[in-house]
């Protein structure tokens, strides 16, 4: 069966059939998804039933995978999932839901905020790759919004101006706009803020990105109001449902996208339900600009 590619969103976002990612992949294979994802930003996979091996055998085909540590505020004798795997579920190590105020629930709601993945990283995330292996009954979609689109809708003034914009991203500024701001000495020190470029440009499509997420906490060398005003507004032009392509989870879907052309956030959900989403990321080629005057 030979590989098809369909496009499900909004101008991005398609569906690709014919492939089995269970099994190794042909080097043409993976060229053939490289180039879906330079072009469509977000590629759904349905009925991939894949263990945790196979998940990782197949984003390895892709590049080296990022270092879960230092996204979250789990312990390592909480961790339910192997190296490699990151828990985007709202589970616990038997596999049942996580209490309503358990602090691991709470940090995790930062979820339903828009964001790349990994933009509080030195060296932001290249690809997400996303398993539902049990989703929810109701609830629970994924947003993803087109920042091509984003970018390319702006004024020229705005263009101009956006250009050369460095933003500090941090998890601390994530979490604080939902309240969740007791956090460790350590876990302070974990998610120092790093910068990033506003915009960025697509190494493969030469295309240009705006580069927002909730992690975005300022911009450097504007007064702290005016940058969080400021991004504010790019973020409601950037997630205008014109740009939106919104998942709806099957069983075994398996999603990935490009966190260089992407944001997303998942949607509210029953929390007594089981949702189990295991994520693997691919690590970005180095960072969008220099850290050494990051804060």
């Amino acid at each position: 069966m030979s590989i098809s590619i369909r496009r499900i969103g909004p101008g991005f976002a398609a569906e690709m059939s014919g492939v089995d990612l269970r099994r190794g992949l042909t080097a043409a294979e993976v060229r053939t998804i490289e180039a879906a994802i330079d072009a469509h930003a977000v590629l759904v996979f349905p009925g991939q039933d894949i263990t945790d091996e196979q998940q990782i055998a197949f984003s390895l085909s892709l590049g080296a995978l990022e270092d879960t540590a230092g996204g979250n505020v789990t312990k390592p004798s909480e961790r339910r999932l192997g190296a490699g795997m990151a828990d985007v579920s709202n589970l616990d190590q038997d596999g049942k839901p996580l209490g309503r105020d358990d602090r691991r629930r709470m940090f995790n709601l930062g979820n339903q905020l828009w964001h790349s993945d990994s933009s509080f990283r030195a060296t932001p995330a290249k690809y997400s790759i996303l398993s539902g292996r049990v989703v929810a009954t109701s609830g629970g979609n994924t947003e993803f919004a087109d920042m091509r689109a984003a970018y390319d809708a702006l004024d020229e003034a705005t263009k101009a101006e956006v250009e050369a914009l460095i933003c500090e991203h941090s998890l601390i500024h994530s979490r604080g706009l939902l309240g969740f701001t007791e956090l460790t000495p350590e876990e302070r020190a974990m998610f120092r803020p790093v910068r990033q470029r506003l915009v960025r440009t697509h190494p493969a499509t030469g295309r240009k990105s705006l580069y927002l997420s909730s992690h975005a906490g300022t911009i450097v060398g504007w007064p702290v109001p005016e940058a969080r005003a400021f991004l504010r507004d790019l973020t409601e032009h950037a997630t205008n449902p014109a740009f939106v392509y919104v998942h709806r989870w099957r069983p075994f879907d398996l999603v990935m996208w490009d966190n260089r052309q992407t944001m997303h956030r998942v949607r509210r959900f029953d929390a007594n339900q089981v949702r189990d989403m295991r994520r693997t990321t691919i690590a970005g080629d180095g960072p969008t600009v220099a850290q050494d005057q990051a804060a």
